[in-house]
């Protein structure tokens, strides 16, 4: 059962045509297949690039998706405004031309096409739903096309719910805690196995995974990284993610004199990630800023030690199931790896508790929760989809 419209999509995700295929971050890929068995058709309007994808990426898994390409708009930074400032007409009407073929409207944010899609979405169809991916609550120096993001999510999308990851005291109705994973059932199934037979040994297992961009705050972790070492703690530390600071968090572990000790796996499809939190013992994340970060949820799954600041929607994942920082230092990263790798045995009620909590999420429990929340919002039921859907105005991969 499918509702039988054409569903837009509005991304700022960059998407990539390669082989025939559509491709994209790789859980967010698998969040539209999702959408994808909802609508008839979905088309997502996004920025698209004719080359080979990082590999982080997946193809989309379903037939019905097309893109709708988008111009790529950069973050406002000095040198950039004036040419933002004389693209903007195209950069509005290229999304408003794809909203008015579209039945019902998704919008991802935060992003600068999210901002966009919040803008103007409200004033082409009645079918509305937004995702807020960021912390909901906001975080010390974010840019204010964030606040304005959420203003306008709180203040004019009353016809439709907006998920954000979390419950907030003082938000409207159609303000919904939402949680995601893509994670299949039979993949949590495997990590729920991996968890019980779990032994934190020597030396300490170590993993990040996720994009290797400033905010994720990697370069603290191998500054705690060395101060293990230092304390003759022994350790690997595997980090998973591609990103522009590659080359730099590689320059920082060779100065550091942590070659040995540390492995850049690089970006890798989201199946092949899933090894990696069967190998380590710990997970660490020091981004100052997290809405649901998925690598936590996943590695509580598999029954991981899962280290991260104490912030948004992070504190409640893990507390009493994880260790939440507060001083958001190596020292700090450095102490509490060292605690578990001097003391294992002290974590394993703590590992136990945090892989029953996440188990409960899976991408057919995903599936089969949009499908209940825009039948409660919209008031209308799924029906059968109809195969005659115009794509007229996307483009194929």
């Amino acid at each position: 059962m499918r509702y039988p419209y054409r569903l837009l999509v509005v991304s700022h995700v960059t998407h990539y045509r390669h082989g025939g295929l559509l491709h994209a971050y790789g859980p967010y890929a698998r969040e539209i297949d999702v959408w994808a068995d909802l609508f008839s058709h979905v088309v997502v309007a996004a920025p698209c690039r004719d080359e080979r994808p990082p590999g982080d990426c997946l193809p989309f898994g379903r037939p019905n998706i097309s893109i709708a390409q988008q111009p790529e708009i950069p973050e406002a930074t000095g040198r950039l405004r004036v040419a933002q400032v004389l693209a903007l007409p195209r950069s509005i009407y290229q999304p408003a031309r794809a909203m008015r073929q579209a039945d019902a409207i998704h919008v991802r944010c935060p992003g600068n096409l999210g901002l966009l899609g919040a803008l103007l979405a409200p004033l082409f169809s009645r079918r509305l739903t937004a995702k807020y991916a960021g912390q909901w609550n906001g975080y010390p120096g974010e840019p204010w096309t964030l606040r304005l993001q959420r203003f306008l999510l709180r203040a004019a999308w009353r016809r439709g719910p907006v998920t954000v990851y979390g419950e907030w005291a003082g938000q409207p109705s159609h303000i919904v805690a939402f949680f995601t994973s893509m994670m299949t059932a039979q993949q949590v199934a495997y990590a729920g196995m991996a968890a019980t037979r779990r032994r934190i040994g020597d030396p300490l297992r170590i993993l990040f995974t996720g994009r290797l961009v400033p905010a994720k705050r990697v370069d603290v972790l191998l500054e705690g990284a060395k101060l293990l070492r230092e304390r003759n703690v022994g350790f690997q530390l595997a980090i998973v993610g591609d990103g522009p600071d590659m080359r730099r968090l590689r320059r920082s572990t060779e100065l550091l004199g942590l070659s040995e000790s540390v492995q850049f796996v690089g970006g890798v499809p989201f199946d092949s990630v899933l090894p990696w939190y069967d190998w380590a013992h710990c997970l660490v994340l020091p981004s100052l800023s997290e809405g649901w970060p998925k690598a936590i949820a996943e590695g509580m799954c598999y029954g991981l030690v899962c280290v991260a600041v104490d912030h948004g929607h992070v504190s409640s994942m893990l507390s009493g199931r994880g260790i939440l920082l507060s001083t958001n230092t190596a020292e700090e990263i450095a102490d509490s790896l060292e605690s578990v790798a001097r003391e294992p045995e002290r974590y394993d009620l703590l590992m136990r508790r945090a892989s029953e909590w996440a188990r409960q999420y899976s991408v057919e429990g995903l599936r089969a929760a949009l499908a209940d929340l825009l039948v409660r919002h919209w008031g209308e039921e799924l029906g059968e989809a109809s195969d005659e859907v115009s794509t007229e105005g996307a483009y194929r991969a």
